[in-house]
């Protein structure tokens, strides 16, 4: 019988827990500002999901990576 091999994808990448999808999926909707970040935006930065951009005003916030974007497309949410 031959062996059927399946592509995972990149080397090096990982599922997104259901609260980092969510978290994706809020940053859809508006970038999150640096002190309301939880854990699972820290997770989507390290993931190159996510990124911090400078709000103004010396102010920064996190907001969707191109990265991201793609993410949200093939899961349907954009």
């Amino acid at each position: 019988m031959k062996a059927i091999q399946r592509n995972s994808g990149a080397a090096g990448m990982r599922c997104l827990s259901a609260h980092e999808i969510a978290t994706l999926m809020v940053l859809l909707q508006a970038p999150v500002d640096a002190m309301a970040a939880t854990p699972d935006v820290a997770a989507l930065r390290e993931a190159g999901l996510a990124q911090v951009v400078d709000a103004g005003q010396g102010k920064v916030s996190f907001a969707i990576t191109d990265e991201g974007n793609a993410v949200l497309r093939v899961l349907g949410a954009r």
